[in-house]
């Protein structure tokens, strides 16, 4: 009907959206393309700044600062999936568990092993696992749980050279290769591999290489890496008085009263700190505060995690990324 299709027009209409002040508009439609970012402001205001180093080495806090997320992300990725380790292969039924044992094995000492090269002392480590369980004498079960602590390390390499197709050169071992080192081994002795009942009995070799993260996540050599953006809170206005006494009381992680009464604002970065943003965020509910206090994130300050899993101290990880992350843009830089 006519006065039913103008009333559906009218009903469009009311609801076309309100255009958005010109600077918003241009933002939400356009990708503005200008010049590259400058080198020398970049390298103004780049900085990484380390937090923090667990006792054992493998868990790292840093900042990284005039960054955008693309770079943190690259970083964060190169981490994962391309920064080697030495883990066993292949992975099948119990392999598969063992494959995931992160070992302690320096990869820098082993040579890369194509899916066509023989198994050598340059490019694989031979551990050797032979448990049985059994009763004892007073009617208890010996070696129930078979644990990563029990792999024994062939220097020598294989004892069945023949089955396994991993052939040492003969009278060569790897004891000089890791003199002054660990030995390799597992980086936790108390991983559970399997259990056994008496009578059982398992007894096999594991062939250690290198590799990374991206052809299987046994290799990758993080538990996790990531990152968050730095938080602040501000005050738009000075605060004292009652307001600032409410506030204080309200969140006292976040907020501090002045020797002069006024309001003023802790460092958030402490995770106390952090923990409270959401009761910061909780009070913005009301309409009284939302022109007082502002909670927000810096686009160029990532507070980044490496949290290894034993095979290499998260240091030495952080290194190997930015290595890789310089190396990747050498090689784009040659190819433009």
């Amino acid at each position: 009907m006519p006065g039913e299709k103008k009333h559906k027009e009218k009903k469009k209409k009311d609801k076309a959206p309100q255009e958005l002040p010109e600077h918003l508009e241009k933002q939400r439609k356009y990708v503005i393309c200008g010049h590259d970012k400058n080198y020398h402001d970049f390298a103004d205001n780049f900085s990484i700044t380390v937090n923090s180093i667990s006792d054992n080495g493998m868990t790292m806090e840093f900042d990284l600062v005039g960054v955008d997320p693309a770079v943190a992300n690259a970083l964060r990725r190169i981490l994962i999936a391309e920064i080697p380790t030495v883990a066993i292969e292949h992975d099948e039924v119990l392999a598969h568990r063992l494959g995931l044992v992160p070992i302690n094995v320096d990869p820098a000492l082993l040579e890369w092993r194509g899916a066509e090269d023989a198994a050598s002392e340059a490019n694989t480590v031979v551990l050797r696992l032979n448990v049985r369980c059994s009763k004892d004498a007073a009617g208890g079960v010996v070696n129930e749980s078979v644990t990563s602590d029990q792999f024994e390390w062939l220097p020598a390499g294989s004892d069945l050279p023949d089955e396994t197709g991993c052939r040492f050169t003969e009278g060569s071992s790897q004891a000089a290769l890791f003199e002054g080192r660990p030995a390799p081994a597992s980086v936790d002795g108390s991983i559970l591999l399997a259990k056994l009942r008496p009578g059982q009995e398992i007894e096999l070799e594991a062939h250690c290489i290198k590799g990374v993260g991206r052809e299987h996540a046994k290799w990758s050599p993080v538990a996790t890496a990531w990152y968050r953006l730095h938080p602040e809170v501000a005050l738009l206005r000075p605060v004292a008085g009652e307001e600032a006494a409410e506030l204080a009381e309200a969140v006292p992680a976040v907020f501090e009263l002045q020797p002069d009464g006024e309001l003023g604002v802790r460092d958030v970065r402490s995770k106390e700190a952090e923990r409270s943003l959401e009761r910061v965020r909780r009070l913005l509910e009301e309409e009284r505060w939302r022109g007082v206090v502002e909670v927000r994130k810096r686009k160029e300050h990532f507070i980044f995690t490496i949290e290894s899993t034993g095979a290499l101290p998260a240091a030495e990880l952080f290194k190997q990324a930015l290595a890789a992350l310089a190396g990747k843009a050498e090689r784009l830089e040659r190819r433009l």
